[in-house]
């Protein structure tokens, strides 16, 4: 059974930072794209950034580029998503996201070609 948990979330005032967490079980984040979306009250769900199956590659939304770091820790079979300079419009829930195996190594801003998906660790920013 495939789960993913994510943690790290929490209430941050503007320009702080956090790391959120996303343990993975009965699924391995190597050799298969991953990625973090969010969602804000009142809007669609959007690609925030993503990671390649063997960790070389990664890709960012222009409204987190050079804000938001995303990596992976192979051995905790741990995606993470290092969030800096926080700003108001980053107030959403976040979601990590996996691919099967069968879609292909490399990560996509399309939601409908990840399988796996966490439940969300809410992120709050304050004035």
């Amino acid at each position: 059974q495939v789960q993913l948990v994510e943690s790290g979330g929490g209430l941050v005032r503007a320009g702080g930072s956090l790391t959120l967490s996303c343990a993975a079980s009965g699924v391995a984040f190597t050799a298969r794209g991953s990625g973090w979306f969010r969602q804000a009250p009142g809007k669609e769900r959007e690609f925030v950034a993503g990671i390649i199956g063997n960790g070389e590659t990664t890709g960012y939304s222009d409204a987190v580029k050079g804000r938001f770091t995303i990596s992976r820790d192979n051995d905790k079979n741990t995606l993470y998503l290092q969030m800096n300079s926080l700003k108001l419009e980053d107030t959403a829930l976040y979601y990590c996201a996996a691919r099967r195996l069968i879609d292909g190594t490399s990560w996509s801003m399309r939601q409908v070609e990840y399988t796996y998906w966490g439940q969300g660790t809410q992120v709050t920013v304050s004035s």
